[in-house]
């Protein structure tokens, strides 16, 4: 014969009801991402390797935090309206991350996206809602066919619109030095001592490295850039050179423009990484640590290696990876493409 303890029951299922722990929406789900020790891919390096994983956001990228802030700091001043159109250029994880929230919020969205992006990114923002628009790369900033000119030319012909521009918008910069920044002090105990991060927005390195510095000033933050873009020569020179500018495949970072984001006096120093380079490093993150992350990963890791030097034994080194793998599966992570471009056998 079984016996029911019922008051036993009564008093678990109470508890389960008034204790239950979930998330509202998906929009909660964003930050309090894990920082994972590296093991193999940095074992020659004299110090401690962590990495930032925002792939865990809900959409796989370290850009849900600021769409997300960008949004609400839209809204509660006026900017956005209930009912309206987000536009953005993006390269393809802001618009996810801004598509996320505009599908929870019931706004509509419309990215602008450059043809360099991978096909994944295009797909994926089409299948959260999006409206996709895709501009030519080899084109100058200020021509009508790029992707900034098209996303500014939308916004004033498409009434109760809204127009992002998260390369000089604050909300960007402030999105990750309220989180991103206080999860890495928190997460390494006060112990970090150098943050290192490809720089495209400027946003996270912007906001991050601000936190960080005002915690302790002795923190080091390193920028990484590709060749085809302005931010290393302009960082050492203060000149921006036209001459830096031409078409580059590494996706998530670099520029051609200075965006207001990126905080050069917070940057110690940048290191640029190979078209090349940051694919293979892309794959060897994969293969050696079990760490299916994006382009701009690779890049990160490569110019982390490429620091040696400026590392010692008793340092803490947060490199942050911005996105998941599964956005390049055609590009990176496909053997054929990778041959195309003459990367296969590295």
């Amino acid at each position: 014969m079984i016996i029911f303890d019922w008051a036993f029951i009564s008093a678990t299922f109470v508890f389960q009801y008034l204790y239950m722990n979930y998330a509202n929406n998906i929009l909660e789900t964003i930050g309090n991402t894990p920082l994972v020790k590296l093991n193999h891919i940095t074992k020659d390096l004299p110090c401690t390797v962590l990495a930032k994983y925002e792939t865990f956001n809900p959409g796989n990228s370290v850009k849900d935090r600021m769409a997300l802030q960008m949004i609400e700091d839209a809204e509660a001043d006026g900017r956005l309206k209930p009912g309206g159109t987000i536009i953005e250029g993006t390269s393809g994880n802001t618009g996810m991350g801004l598509a996320l929230a505009a599908i929870i919020k019931g706004y509509k969205m419309i990215c602008v996206i450059s043809d360099k992006q991978s096909q994944e990114k295009i797909d994926i923002l089409r299948a959260v809602g999006s409206e996709v628009h895709v501009c030519p790369t080899d084109v100058a900033p200020d021509d009508p066919r790029s992707y900034y000119s098209v996303s500014k030319s939308l916004s004033t012909e498409i009434p109760n619109s809204w127009y992002v521009n998260q390369y000089d918008n604050p909300s960007n910069c402030k999105a990750h030095f309220q989180s991103t920044g206080p999860e890495i002090w928190d997460q390494t105990d006060g112990k970090v001592t150098h943050f290192v991060v490809g720089v495209g927005t400027g946003g996270t390195i912007s906001g991050v490295g601000s936190f960080l510095k005002l915690k302790n000033p002795n923190v080091k933050v390193w920028g990484i850039d590709t060749y085809g873009s302005v931010f290393k020569k302009y960082h050492e020179t203060g000149i921006f050179d036209e001459n830096e500018i031409y078409p580059y495949v590494t996706e998530g970072i670099g520029e051609d423009i200075l965006p207001l984001n990126v905080r050069f006096e917070i940057i110690d120093g940048f290191t640029k990484v190979t078209d090349k380079d940051a694919a293979v490093y892309t794959r060897k993150l994969a293969k050696k640590e079990g760490m299916f992350l994006g382009n701009s990963a690779g890049a990160a890791i490569k110019g982390l290696l490429q620091l040696k030097a400026h590392f010692g034994p008793d340092d803490v080194v947060v490199v942050l990876f911005h996105d998941h793998g599964s956005r390049y599966v055609g590009k990176m992570y496909n053997d054929e493409w990778m041959a195309k471009m003459g990367w296969l056998d590295e």
